[in-house]
């Protein structure tokens, strides 16, 4: 189970930045392959906007995108280091400002200016009480229309097959059962503390309302490990009732893109 130091280790001192966290969309085809395949699609009824709020922006892999669909960003990162990074990468981005933050919460933002919060392919590490934090400050920071896409962890859902991958032995057999979608996926650090309903209960407690819920497995396998929620505030233009949708086939589409969209497109700098 990810805490909140742990995270902080990881991502300051413990990894290899060296490809600014673009590894993480080589399944994908590429970060662009998975900007426009995965995330943009799913994010653009909330964008182009006013404030944009990152929360743990890594090195900015997904900033270099947001930058150009807000009139604000406002990255805030646990890590020393990747805000450090993304200072120095950004810096010609007279839009983009970056933060160091405690991991849990958002002192840097004003009350009620966030127009689209967005997280992704990071609170998927954080347990619950962070998870808690998180949403009881956008409930102060989100503007009265604001809407939150936040991607967490689902593998809560699953704790007799966490169990029994964590009892499966050798470690290479074991990997071998989670790449072949036998066994969850225990490699991938997921927050065993949160599912989809859990995060729906923590919005109640924070006074926000869960509109939309996405369940979706990842790179390896058919367990639905994650889970892609939008946020609102009670009575916002975005406030339904939700609508809860199970996506097997997201790694699959990962494959499609992968192979069309990735070997075909021209880059986005063509030089």
């Amino acid at each position: 189970m990810p805490r909140l130091e742990e995270n902080r280790a990881v991502w300051t001192a413990g990894w290899d930045w060296s490809t600014q966290g673009d590894e993480w969309s080589v399944w994908w085809g590429g970060t662009e392959a998975m900007w426009y395949g995965a995330v943009r699609p799913r994010i653009h009824s909330f964008v182009p906007t006013g404030t944009i709020l990152e929360i743990a922006p890594g090195y900015g892999r997904w900033t270099q995108y947001l930058k150009e669909l807000g009139s604000r960003v406002i990255a805030v990162d646990i890590s020393e280091n990747c805000v450090e990074h993304c200072r120095k990468r950004f810096a010609d981005a007279s839009n983009v400002e970056v933060h160091v933050n405690d991991g849990m919460s958002l002192g840097m933002v004003p009350d009620g200016i966030v127009d689209f919060a967005f997280s992704f392919d990071s609170l998927v590490h954080v347990e619950d009480d962070v998870i808690a934090a998180y949403l009881r400050e956008l409930a102060r920071t989100l503007a009265p229309d604001g809407v939150g896409f936040v991607h967490h962890s689902n593998i809560g859902a699953y704790p007799r097959h966490t169990r029994v991958a964590r009892r499966t032995r050798p470690d290479r057999a074991r990997r071998v059962l989670v790449r072949s979608g036998v066994l969850i996926d225990v490699y991938a650090w997921r927050a065993e503390s949160m599912t989809a309903e859990r995060f729906q209960s923590l919005c109640t407690d924070a006074d926000l309302v869960c509109v939309g819920q996405e369940k979706i497995n990842w790179e390896s396998g058919r367990f639905l490990i994650d889970t892609l929620s939008i946020i609102t505030r009670p009575g916002s233009r975005w406030d339904r009732q939700p609508v809860v949708v199970r996506n097997p086939s997201f790694r699959h589409d990962a494959g499609r893109m992968a192979t069309l969209y990735a070997s075909t497109a021209y880059p986005r700098d063509p030089g």
